[in-house]
């Protein structure tokens, strides 16, 4: 069971989402959030300082997950390959099960003050690091190809997840688990050392 302060927060971040999906961060006022949220202006003031921490806050919430994951994936004892493989899926899934929040977010990061655009993208390039560790470990083991770049490997992986919203579909042929395993299958292939 939520207590009523775990589940204010969660209520304006899931009708921030919803309201920013539909109209668009900009066109949607604060006052539209307290109200769908059930909410006073007052309550979401209490535990976010503006429209820009909801913002925020809907992405940093899927990359602290997503962090957490991939550091007990990387940490395990499982075989290099089965770790990248499903680190690269697992990705995939959370992204797609958050597939609202990481779309607004990419459409709409630019409005963020500086301070916490520079604070995201210090997040995601501690992901982004850690997950061209597991790559680099693979080159310099001989598991993986080592005449790519690791950096490029990984913008090249994470350029196509980041545009998942624009063209995958729930309840269409794939469901999310299915897509993550071809990420990770297609990224293991074009890893794979030239024989």
């Amino acid at each position: 069971m939520v207590s009523e302060q775990a589940a204010v927060p969660r209520r304006l971040l899931q009708q921030a989402t919803k309201l920013f999906a539909k109209k668009g961060f900009d066109r949607t006022s604060v006052q539209e959030i307290v109200e769908a949220a059930g909410v006073t202006k007052g309550a979401m003031y209490h535990y976010f300082g503006s429209k820009d921490d909801l913002l925020y806050e809907i992405y940093a919430r899927v990359l602290r997950e997503q962090t957490a994951q991939l550091e007990k994936v990387a940490d395990s004892d499982a075989p290099l390959r089965a770790r990248l493989a499903t680190a690269a899926s697992d990705v995939v899934v959370s992204s797609i099960e958050n597939l609202d929040d990481n779309t607004i977010f990419l459409q709409s990061m630019h409005q963020l003050s500086t301070e916490k655009r520079k604070a995201v993208r210090a997040e995601r390039r501690r992901y982004h690091e850690r997950f061209r560790r597991l790559i680099e470990e693979g080159q310099s083991g001989g598991d993986f190809r080592a005449d790519k770049p690791a950096d490029l490997v990984v913008d090249f992986f994470f350029g196509s997840v980041h545009h998942l919203g624009s063209w995958y579909r729930r309840g269409g042929p794939l469901g999310a688990r299915e897509v993550g395993d071809h990420f990770a299958d297609l990224l293991l292939s074009m890893l794979r050392p030239e024989a």
